[in-house]
Protein backbone atom coordinates (compact mmCIF):
# COMPACT_ATOMS: atom_id res chain seq x y z
CA UNK A 1 0.00 0.00 0.00
CA UNK A 2 1.39 3.68 -0.90
CA UNK A 3 1.32 6.08 1.62
CA UNK A 4 0.98 10.12 1.12
CA UNK A 5 1.95 12.62 3.59
CA UNK A 6 -1.15 14.63 4.35
CA UNK A 7 -0.31 17.73 6.67
CA UNK A 8 2.48 15.52 8.62
CA UNK A 9 0.48 12.55 9.05
CA UNK A 10 0.92 9.68 7.17
CA UNK A 11 -1.97 9.08 4.73
CA UNK A 12 -3.12 6.11 2.86
CA UNK A 13 -3.26 6.69 -1.22
CA UNK A 14 -6.67 5.98 -1.93
CA UNK A 15 -7.35 2.37 -3.60
CA UNK A 16 -8.15 2.81 -7.32
CA UNK A 17 -10.94 -0.16 -7.25
CA UNK A 18 -11.89 -0.07 -11.11
CA UNK A 19 -8.81 -2.12 -11.66
CA UNK A 20 -9.98 -4.94 -8.95
CA UNK A 21 -11.31 -7.95 -9.61
CA UNK A 22 -14.24 -9.81 -7.50
CA UNK A 23 -11.72 -11.76 -5.09
CA UNK A 24 -9.37 -8.47 -4.68
CA UNK A 25 -13.07 -6.83 -3.48
CA UNK A 26 -13.52 -9.55 -1.24
CA UNK A 27 -9.94 -9.49 0.29
CA UNK A 28 -10.27 -5.82 0.61
CA UNK A 29 -13.31 -4.80 2.25
CA UNK A 30 -13.12 -8.32 4.22
CA UNK A 31 -9.95 -8.42 5.40
CA UNK A 32 -8.53 -4.91 5.25
CA UNK A 33 -11.62 -3.04 6.12
CA UNK A 34 -13.17 -5.65 8.67
CA UNK A 35 -16.81 -5.38 6.36
CA UNK A 36 -18.78 -8.40 5.97
CA UNK A 37 -19.23 -9.97 2.85
CA UNK A 38 -22.13 -8.61 1.99
CA UNK A 39 -21.03 -4.93 1.95
CA UNK A 40 -18.85 -5.85 -1.04
CA UNK A 41 -21.70 -7.15 -3.55
CA UNK A 42 -23.48 -3.95 -2.65
CA UNK A 43 -20.70 -1.72 -3.73
CA UNK A 44 -19.74 -3.90 -6.19
CA UNK A 45 -24.04 -3.04 -7.13
CA UNK A 46 -23.81 0.41 -7.19
CA UNK A 47 -20.62 0.91 -9.34
CA UNK A 48 -21.33 -1.72 -12.18
CA UNK A 49 -24.96 -2.11 -12.30
CA UNK A 50 -26.51 1.19 -11.07
CA UNK A 51 -23.25 3.02 -12.28
CA UNK A 52 -22.94 4.97 -9.50
CA UNK A 53 -19.18 6.59 -9.06
CA UNK A 54 -19.41 8.45 -5.74
CA UNK A 55 -19.63 6.12 -2.39
CA UNK A 56 -21.38 9.15 -0.97
CA UNK A 57 -24.22 8.22 -3.17
CA UNK A 58 -24.27 4.70 -1.83
CA UNK A 59 -27.63 4.79 0.15
CA UNK A 60 -28.00 1.18 1.18
CA UNK A 61 -24.39 1.84 3.09
CA UNK A 62 -24.44 3.56 6.62
CA UNK A 63 -23.48 7.30 6.58
CA UNK A 64 -20.57 5.92 8.92
CA UNK A 65 -19.34 3.92 6.55
CA UNK A 66 -19.87 5.66 3.43
CA UNK A 67 -17.70 9.10 4.98
CA UNK A 68 -14.80 6.15 6.27
CA UNK A 69 -14.74 4.91 2.58
CA UNK A 70 -15.28 7.85 0.63
CA UNK A 71 -11.17 8.51 1.54
CA UNK A 72 -10.29 5.20 1.35
CA UNK A 73 -11.60 4.05 -2.40
CA UNK A 74 -11.72 6.11 -5.90
CA UNK A 75 -13.91 4.89 -8.42
CA UNK A 76 -12.27 6.71 -11.02
CA UNK A 77 -13.77 5.89 -14.72
CA UNK A 78 -12.12 8.46 -17.67
CA UNK A 79 -13.69 12.13 -18.17
CA UNK A 80 -14.91 12.59 -21.18
CA UNK A 81 -13.78 15.63 -23.10
CA UNK A 82 -16.11 15.23 -26.39
CA UNK A 83 -19.35 13.35 -27.55
CA UNK A 84 -20.01 13.41 -31.59
CA UNK A 85 -22.88 11.72 -32.65
CA UNK A 86 -23.81 10.83 -35.90
CA UNK A 87 -26.98 11.29 -38.44
CA UNK A 88 -27.03 7.22 -37.68
CA UNK A 89 -27.09 7.13 -34.35
CA UNK A 90 -22.92 6.11 -33.52
CA UNK A 91 -21.60 7.83 -30.52
CA UNK A 92 -17.83 8.26 -30.40
CA UNK A 93 -16.76 9.47 -27.08
CA UNK A 94 -12.82 11.00 -26.47
CA UNK A 95 -11.73 10.30 -22.85
CA UNK A 96 -8.83 11.79 -20.56
CA UNK A 97 -7.14 9.79 -18.58
CA UNK A 98 -5.56 10.11 -15.20
CA UNK A 99 -2.30 11.49 -16.70
CA UNK A 100 -3.39 13.51 -19.29
CA UNK A 101 -3.51 11.00 -22.16
CA UNK A 102 -6.66 10.78 -24.35
CA UNK A 103 -8.43 7.95 -25.76
CA UNK A 104 -11.33 7.15 -27.99
CA UNK A 105 -14.65 4.39 -27.79
CA UNK A 106 -17.50 4.24 -29.74
CA UNK A 107 -20.94 2.86 -29.56
CA UNK A 108 -22.62 1.51 -32.19
CA UNK A 109 -26.79 1.01 -32.42
CA UNK A 110 -27.78 -2.38 -34.22
CA UNK A 111 -31.31 -1.79 -33.82
CA UNK A 112 -32.13 -4.04 -31.10
CA UNK A 113 -28.51 -4.46 -29.25
CA UNK A 114 -25.95 -2.06 -28.93
CA UNK A 115 -22.21 -2.71 -29.24
CA UNK A 116 -19.30 -0.92 -26.97
CA UNK A 117 -15.73 -0.51 -29.02
CA UNK A 118 -13.23 -0.37 -26.42
CA UNK A 119 -9.40 0.81 -26.52
CA UNK A 120 -6.98 -0.87 -24.68
CA UNK A 121 -3.51 1.01 -25.52
CA UNK A 122 -3.09 4.65 -25.96
CA UNK A 123 -2.19 4.60 -29.32
CA UNK A 124 -0.83 1.59 -31.75
CA UNK A 125 2.53 0.64 -31.85
CA UNK A 126 1.71 -1.56 -35.07
CA UNK A 127 1.55 1.62 -37.97
CA UNK A 128 -0.92 -0.47 -40.23
CA UNK A 129 -0.50 2.19 -43.02
CA UNK A 130 -4.25 2.55 -43.51
CA UNK A 131 -4.86 3.45 -39.85
CA UNK A 132 -5.53 6.54 -38.18
CA UNK A 133 -4.18 4.97 -34.38
CA UNK A 134 -1.27 3.94 -35.70
CA UNK A 135 -0.30 7.34 -37.40
CA UNK A 136 0.03 8.62 -33.97
CA UNK A 137 2.28 6.19 -32.57
CA UNK A 138 2.31 4.30 -29.38
CA UNK A 139 2.05 5.47 -25.85
CA UNK A 140 1.51 3.20 -23.07
CA UNK A 141 -0.64 0.02 -22.52
CA UNK A 142 -3.98 0.58 -20.71
CA UNK A 143 -4.90 -0.76 -16.98
CA UNK A 144 -7.73 -3.01 -16.50
CA UNK A 145 -9.28 -0.61 -14.60
CA UNK A 146 -8.93 2.08 -17.71
CA UNK A 147 -10.55 -0.22 -19.97
CA UNK A 148 -13.21 -1.14 -18.06
CA UNK A 149 -13.82 2.72 -17.12
CA UNK A 150 -14.79 2.93 -21.00
CA UNK A 151 -17.60 0.86 -19.99
CA UNK A 152 -19.40 1.91 -17.63
CA UNK A 153 -18.58 5.29 -18.30
CA UNK A 154 -20.53 5.10 -21.72
CA UNK A 155 -23.51 2.94 -20.36
CA UNK A 156 -24.12 5.56 -17.51
CA UNK A 157 -24.05 8.50 -20.47
CA UNK A 158 -26.27 6.20 -22.59
CA UNK A 159 -28.71 5.48 -19.73
CA UNK A 160 -28.76 2.31 -20.59
CA UNK A 161 -27.38 -1.08 -20.24
CA UNK A 162 -25.26 -1.89 -23.23
CA UNK A 163 -25.27 -5.71 -24.67
CA UNK A 164 -22.02 -6.39 -26.60
CA UNK A 165 -17.92 -5.42 -26.15
CA UNK A 166 -16.16 -5.82 -29.30
CA UNK A 167 -11.90 -4.96 -28.12
CA UNK A 168 -11.44 -3.29 -31.15
CA UNK A 169 -10.56 0.17 -30.42
CA UNK A 170 -7.00 1.73 -30.21
CA UNK A 171 -4.52 -0.14 -30.06
CA UNK A 172 -3.91 -3.89 -30.28
CA UNK A 173 -5.59 -5.92 -27.71
CA UNK A 174 -3.32 -9.00 -27.18
CA UNK A 175 -0.05 -6.76 -26.63
CA UNK A 176 -1.79 -5.72 -23.37
CA UNK A 177 -2.86 -9.16 -22.77
CA UNK A 178 -2.87 -9.07 -19.07
CA UNK A 179 -5.02 -6.36 -18.95
CA UNK A 180 -7.36 -7.07 -21.44
CA UNK A 181 -7.95 -10.76 -20.04
CA UNK A 182 -8.36 -9.09 -16.35
CA UNK A 183 -11.25 -6.80 -17.75
CA UNK A 184 -12.80 -9.24 -19.35
CA UNK A 185 -13.16 -11.53 -15.93
CA UNK A 186 -14.28 -8.16 -14.74
CA UNK A 187 -16.69 -7.39 -17.15
CA UNK A 188 -17.95 -11.65 -16.67
CA UNK A 189 -18.34 -11.95 -13.34
CA UNK A 190 -22.01 -11.88 -12.05
CA UNK A 191 -21.23 -10.30 -8.74
CA UNK A 192 -19.77 -7.14 -11.04
CA UNK A 193 -21.29 -6.44 -14.37
CA UNK A 194 -21.93 -9.84 -15.22
CA UNK A 195 -21.84 -9.96 -19.14
CA UNK A 196 -21.37 -12.82 -21.23
CA UNK A 197 -18.21 -14.08 -22.25
CA UNK A 198 -20.03 -14.81 -25.71
CA UNK A 199 -21.17 -10.96 -26.21
CA UNK A 200 -17.20 -9.92 -25.91
CA UNK A 201 -14.89 -10.34 -28.76
CA UNK A 202 -11.26 -9.57 -29.18
CA UNK A 203 -10.60 -8.69 -32.63
CA UNK A 204 -6.49 -8.69 -33.59
CA UNK A 205 -4.75 -7.97 -35.65
CA UNK A 206 -2.93 -11.16 -36.00
CA UNK A 207 -1.32 -11.69 -32.79
CA UNK A 208 -0.37 -15.77 -32.67
CA UNK A 209 0.57 -15.86 -29.16
CA UNK A 210 -2.72 -13.40 -27.77
CA UNK A 211 -4.89 -16.43 -29.94
CA UNK A 212 -2.89 -19.25 -28.48
CA UNK A 213 -3.41 -17.88 -25.14
CA UNK A 214 -7.21 -17.24 -25.79
CA UNK A 215 -7.61 -20.57 -25.91
CA UNK A 216 -5.75 -21.51 -22.57
CA UNK A 217 -7.96 -18.89 -21.41
CA UNK A 218 -11.41 -21.01 -21.34
CA UNK A 219 -14.14 -18.66 -21.88
CA UNK A 220 -15.96 -18.37 -24.73
CA UNK A 221 -14.99 -15.00 -25.86
CA UNK A 222 -15.13 -14.39 -29.62
CA UNK A 223 -12.34 -13.56 -32.32
CA UNK A 224 -12.41 -11.64 -34.66
CA UNK A 225 -9.22 -11.11 -37.45
CA UNK A 226 -8.52 -7.69 -38.99
CA UNK A 227 -6.69 -9.61 -42.44
CA UNK A 228 -6.73 -6.99 -45.32
CA UNK A 229 -4.74 -8.82 -47.64
CA UNK A 230 -4.49 -11.92 -49.35
CA UNK A 231 -0.65 -12.07 -49.37
CA UNK A 232 2.13 -11.74 -47.68
CA UNK A 233 4.04 -8.82 -49.73
CA UNK A 234 1.34 -7.01 -49.59
CA UNK A 235 0.43 -7.23 -45.87
CA UNK A 236 3.55 -6.59 -45.11
CA UNK A 237 2.97 -3.02 -46.70
CA UNK A 238 -0.16 -2.65 -45.15
CA UNK A 239 0.18 -4.01 -41.75
CA UNK A 240 3.85 -4.28 -40.99
CA UNK A 241 3.23 -6.83 -37.74
CA UNK A 242 2.91 -9.59 -40.71
CA UNK A 243 6.61 -9.57 -41.03
CA UNK A 244 6.62 -10.79 -37.73
CA UNK A 245 3.73 -13.65 -37.63
CA UNK A 246 3.12 -13.93 -41.30
CA UNK A 247 -0.31 -15.24 -43.00
CA UNK A 248 1.07 -18.90 -42.69
CA UNK A 249 1.66 -18.97 -38.89
CA UNK A 250 -1.96 -16.82 -38.43
CA UNK A 251 -3.93 -19.48 -40.14
CA UNK A 252 -2.38 -21.94 -38.50
CA UNK A 253 -2.94 -20.60 -35.12
CA UNK A 254 -6.65 -20.05 -36.50
CA UNK A 255 -6.80 -23.61 -37.19
CA UNK A 256 -5.78 -24.36 -33.77
CA UNK A 257 -8.07 -21.88 -31.90
CA UNK A 258 -11.24 -23.31 -33.94
CA UNK A 259 -10.43 -27.08 -33.40
CA UNK A 260 -10.15 -25.83 -29.64
CA UNK A 261 -12.89 -23.77 -29.59
CA UNK A 262 -15.56 -25.03 -32.63
CA UNK A 263 -16.11 -20.89 -32.42
CA UNK A 264 -16.42 -19.65 -35.82
CA UNK A 265 -14.03 -16.86 -36.52
CA UNK A 266 -14.86 -13.18 -37.89
CA UNK A 267 -12.73 -11.81 -40.61
CA UNK A 268 -11.95 -8.40 -40.76
CA UNK A 269 -11.30 -7.17 -44.21
CA UNK A 270 -11.54 -3.16 -45.26
CA UNK A 271 -11.88 -2.43 -48.37
CA UNK A 272 -9.04 -0.16 -50.52
CA UNK A 273 -9.49 0.74 -53.94
CA UNK A 274 -6.98 -1.04 -56.37
CA UNK A 275 -5.14 -2.47 -53.23
CA UNK A 276 -6.91 -5.49 -52.12
CA UNK A 277 -10.01 -5.50 -54.18
CA UNK A 278 -8.91 -6.89 -56.96
CA UNK A 279 -11.41 -10.02 -57.94
CA UNK A 280 -8.09 -12.10 -58.20
CA UNK A 281 -8.00 -11.31 -54.52
CA UNK A 282 -11.33 -12.32 -53.77
CA UNK A 283 -10.20 -15.82 -55.20
CA UNK A 284 -6.64 -15.71 -52.81
CA UNK A 285 -8.70 -15.03 -49.80
CA UNK A 286 -11.04 -17.52 -50.42
CA UNK A 287 -7.97 -20.33 -50.93
CA UNK A 288 -6.60 -18.43 -47.42
CA UNK A 289 -9.60 -19.07 -45.62
CA UNK A 290 -9.90 -22.95 -47.14
CA UNK A 291 -11.53 -25.34 -44.37
CA UNK A 292 -12.04 -22.57 -41.68
CA UNK A 293 -15.58 -21.44 -40.54
CA UNK A 294 -15.41 -17.74 -40.93
CA UNK A 295 -17.82 -14.66 -41.59
CA UNK A 296 -16.30 -12.23 -43.63
CA UNK A 297 -16.80 -8.69 -42.98
CA UNK A 298 -16.28 -6.39 -46.28
CA UNK A 299 -15.80 -2.71 -44.71
CA UNK A 300 -15.96 -0.33 -46.85
CA UNK A 301 -12.65 1.88 -45.70
CA UNK A 302 -13.52 4.93 -43.86
CA UNK A 303 -10.39 7.17 -45.25
CA UNK A 304 -7.32 8.91 -43.29
CA UNK A 305 -5.86 12.17 -44.58
CA UNK A 306 -3.44 11.35 -47.46
CA UNK A 307 -3.76 7.62 -47.57
CA UNK A 308 -5.92 5.29 -49.49
CA UNK A 309 -9.21 5.66 -50.68
CA UNK A 310 -12.72 3.85 -50.50
CA UNK A 311 -13.25 1.23 -52.76
CA UNK A 312 -16.10 1.60 -54.99
CA UNK A 313 -19.42 -0.20 -54.81
CA UNK A 314 -19.01 -1.75 -57.77
CA UNK A 315 -15.38 -2.94 -57.05
CA UNK A 316 -17.25 -4.33 -53.77
CA UNK A 317 -19.86 -6.03 -55.53
CA UNK A 318 -17.97 -7.64 -57.58
CA UNK A 319 -15.03 -8.88 -55.04
CA UNK A 320 -18.49 -10.06 -53.05
CA UNK A 321 -19.72 -12.36 -55.66
CA UNK A 322 -16.71 -13.92 -55.82
CA UNK A 323 -16.78 -15.20 -52.08
CA UNK A 324 -20.33 -15.61 -52.35
CA UNK A 325 -18.77 -18.38 -55.40
CA UNK A 326 -16.71 -19.92 -53.34
CA UNK A 327 -19.19 -20.63 -50.27
CA UNK A 328 -17.20 -17.87 -48.33
CA UNK A 329 -20.40 -16.30 -46.08
CA UNK A 330 -19.72 -12.66 -46.08
CA UNK A 331 -21.34 -9.26 -45.51
CA UNK A 332 -20.40 -6.02 -46.74
CA UNK A 333 -20.96 -3.79 -43.44
CA UNK A 334 -23.59 -0.74 -43.57
CA UNK A 335 -21.21 2.19 -42.82
CA UNK A 336 -21.55 3.60 -39.52
CA UNK A 337 -20.27 7.13 -38.00
CA UNK A 338 -18.47 8.36 -41.15
CA UNK A 339 -20.21 11.95 -40.57
CA UNK A 340 -18.00 12.30 -37.28
CA UNK A 341 -15.00 10.32 -38.16
CA UNK A 342 -15.94 7.02 -36.61
CA UNK A 343 -12.83 4.89 -37.77
CA UNK A 344 -10.84 4.69 -34.32
CA UNK A 345 -7.78 7.53 -33.81
CA UNK A 346 -9.24 10.50 -36.15
CA UNK A 347 -11.00 12.04 -32.74
CA UNK A 348 -8.21 11.95 -30.49
CA UNK A 349 -5.89 13.37 -34.18
CA UNK A 350 -8.08 15.77 -34.61
CA UNK A 351 -8.53 16.93 -31.79
CA UNK A 352 -4.64 17.06 -31.12
CA UNK A 353 -4.51 19.18 -34.36
CA UNK A 354 -7.06 21.54 -32.94
CA UNK A 355 -5.43 21.97 -29.44
CA UNK A 356 -2.33 23.06 -31.41
CA UNK A 357 -4.15 25.56 -33.35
Amino acid sequence: MKYLQSGGNAMEEPIIVLELEYNQWLDLCTEKFGLQRYRTDQICQWIYQKKVFNIADMTNLSKELREDLVYKLLILPPMLVRQEISKDGTRKFLWQLRDGERIESVLLSHGNHMTACLSSQVGCPLACSFCATGQGGFVRDLSAGEIVGQFLAMEKIAGMDINNIVFMGMGEPFLNQEALFKSIRIFNDPKMRGLGARHMTISTSGIVPGIQALIKLQMPVKLSVSLHATNDELRNKLMPVNRQYPLGALVDALREYQTATGDRITIEYVMIDKVNDLVEQAYELATLLNGLSVYVNLIPYNPVEGRFKRSSAGRIKAFSAVLSEMNIEFEIRREKGSDINAACGQLRRRDGKDAKN
